[in-house]
């Protein structure tokens, strides 16, 4: 009998290391195997998986002559599965005189998806390996062992197994459009048929983290906002319902029920009293507002009104307009440097705007272009791209350096964008501060109105 280590994937697609005895290799796949799970290494040699892995490890079912081992929820079946592994293994040991199938199961802590990030690092990770000579198998080899994240290290795997079986990288990508995009496919295909495959791959790691950071810069310019007005939102709620109602009591007890008070005060009361009594109805019309939001951004006409609003919103249309432009042109420029034809990179642009008006916009471009047509001139009838972007888009076409152009405006834009972002910033803040405390004001003076009248009135007598 030897010892032999392995890595095994289960039902659920949760990797498990392990030891167990045997007589030789053959006879220890099969206490794997007959255990209900999908061996990947043996003694840190990869083990040729017999079928297809395209369906995760649920493809891989098998049954053994020992317990069956269910993973219904990870987190709570965990101690027992193990349990039910060792039994099994105990009992197919008795049956056949074979050692115990020693294992121990690492399930994901909690991911479900790959982030973009992580996206982005695997990217540029793979581009050195690639670069430095090693071969490409190898490296998404090296990759699903050191990668952490569980829905990746899965895909990596099923990608070895299929490059292994004959496809090509694009081919192993597009079983996972989850994942990788046909932006992120198309730029592979192409590298592949350039031979270039390593500075594609790098390009598209560039291209995702400066994706990312203008992205990040955006999201963080409207979050700073939304902060404020929720805190002050929460302020407001409290004091139309637990202060207000404590100085109407006030009134009435002092000025009399009879007593007739300032207007301001009794629209402020009034509000306070519709708040407390009408709660039900403001929460069911905010829930309402936003399901109905929900649903008319889900249909092809809801959508394409909201993203138009989105465009013309106050201070954040002008902001979201350049950052729309700039992805699209460094999207657009990447996929033609890398080698994808114009129409089908213009393809893949619209459909990765994000921006159903911007969308349209790109579908008349690629019309235009189809027929023989530049790119400019049906850009500029779009009246969506500033005469900035139609000049230096005319003069790329002129000069053939398009791609580098579409990169130049990108890098300018993006630098506008982050310009805009720290001037928003910059006027939110006192605009926020200056709407709380007249809001706030006005309640206040709404409150002390009656007090200053009967004081009045007591210095009067």
């Amino acid at each position: 009998m030897s010892e032999f280590k392995f890595t095994a994937r289960d039902d659920g697609g949760a990797v498990i290391d392990g030891s167990l005895d045997a007589a030789n290799q053959a006879e220890a796949l099969e206490i794997i195997s007959s255990n209900g799970f999908v061996p990947l290494t043996l003694n840190d040699k990869a083990v040729k998986s017999p079928s297809s892995s395209s369906g995760g490890g649920a493809s891989h079912r098998r049954r053994g002559r020992g317990a069956a081992v269910k993973e219904k929820t990870k987190k709570e079946k965990a101690p027992s599965a193990k349990a039910a592994v060792k039994a099994a293994a105990k009992s197919k040991g008795k049956e056949d005189g074979k050692g115990a199938l020693q294992m121990e199961i690492k399930l994901p802590a909690g991911m479900t998806r790959v982030k973009p990030k992580e996206l982005m690092v695997l990217t540029r990770q793979m581009a050195t390996l690639v670069n430095a000579g090693l071969p490409l198998v190898r490296s998404l080899e090296v990759l699903e062992k050191q990668t952490k994240n569980t829905v990746l290290k899965s895909a990596l795997y099923e990608m070895v197994d299929s490059i292994k079986s004959g496809s090509t990288f694009a081919e192993s990508l597009t079983q996972h459009p989850k994942i990788f995009d046909k932006l992120y496919v198309n730029m592979v295909r192409a590298g592949e048929l350039g031979g270039v495959l390593d500075k594609v791959l790098l390009s598209l790691s560039e291209f995702m983290e400066k994706l990312q950071k203008i992205k990040g810069k955006v999201v963080s310019a409207m979050v700073y906002p939304a902060v404020v007005m929720s805190m002050a939102t929460l302020i407001l709620i409290f004091l139309m319902i637990f202060i207000i109602p404590q100085f109407e009591k006030i009134f009435t007890d002092v000025l009399g029920e009879n007593s007739e008070l300032p207007p301001l005060t009794v629209l402020v009361i009034g509000i306070s009293g519709f708040m407390m009594s009408k709660w039900w109805l403001i929460i069911a019309v905010v829930v309402g507002s936003v399901i109905l939001f929900r649903v008319m951004a889900a249909t092809t006409g809801g959508r394409k009104i909201v993203d138009k609003l989105k465009l013309k919103l106050p201070m954040f249309g002008s902001l979201i307009v350049k950052s729309s432009i700039s992805r699209m042109t460094r999207t657009l420029g990447t996929l033609m440097d890398s080698g994808v034809p114009v129409l089908q990179a213009l393809t893949i642009v619209r459909e990765t705007s994000g921006n159903v008006v911007l969308a349209d916009a790109i579908n008349s471009v690629h019309d235009s272009v189809k027929e023989g047509e530049n790119m400019a001139p049906p850009m500029d009838a779009t009246k969506l791209f500033p005469p900035m972007v139609i000049s230096m888009v005319e003069v790329g076409e002129e000069t053939g350096e398009l791609p580098d152009m579409l990169m130049r405006i990108a890098d300018n834009y993006e630098e506008e964008v982050d310009n805009a972002v720290n001037a928003l910033t910059s006027i939110i803040e006192p605009v926020m501060i200056v709407a709380l405390a007249f809001i706030v004001g006005t309640i206040v003076i709404a409150l002390f109105l009656p007090l200053i009248k009967l004081i009045t009135g007591l210095d009067g007598g």
